[in-house]
């Protein structure tokens, strides 16, 4: 793995800070912990299940 010293680390978020600014981490890290809740929601739904209802099993 090539995070295994704690020099890895800081040196990954100074470049983070860098790049994105410090300004606009917050946002990025709100947009990306919505991100991940909507995939987990999806995730736990029942594979079967689907937003709209099914209307041949209304037909029936």
């Amino acid at each position: 793995m090539f995070l295994k010293e704690p020099s890895h680390i800081i040196l990954l978020i100074l470049v983070v800070v860098i790049l994105f600014g410090a300004k606009r981490l917050p946002d990025s890290a709100k947009s990306v912990a919505k991100s991940l809740n909507i995939f987990k929601s999806e995730l736990k739904k029942k594979p079967g299940e689907d937003d709209k209802p099914d209307t041949n099993a209304a037909d029936k």
